[in-house]
């Protein structure tokens, strides 16, 4: 499969881009160039490799998720800049 300059131009243009001639006949080039690369992964014989989404075998550490009891408000509070209500007061992010 290779990927004429036409097709290049056309993604160009998809992309919003300005291509000049010798751009287009570059990106022709480095874009077949990727495509033949990727054809000698064709050539491997995977038949007894299983699919794997990592190289690694990684689990996720996780704790158990056990109600514990929390700080005071007051003393979260205590070191505010600024609180109303028992809330942290914050400046305005949209006017």
């Amino acid at each position: 499969m290779a990927i004429s300059k036409e097709q290049v131009y056309h993604v160009a243009q998809l992309s919003r881009l300005k291509l000049t001639e010798e751009e287009a006949e570059q990106y022709t080039k480095v874009l077949n160039d990727v495509l033949k690369f990727a054809e000698k992964l064709n050539e491997l014989d995977t038949e007894n490799v299983e699919p794997t989404s990592h190289v690694l075998s990684i689990t996720n550490v996780l704790r158990e998720d056990v109600v514990q009891p929390s700080i005071p408000r007051e003393k979260a509070l205590s070191n505010a800049p600024d609180q109303e209500d028992g809330l942290f007061r914050v400046p305005a992010v949209f006017e």
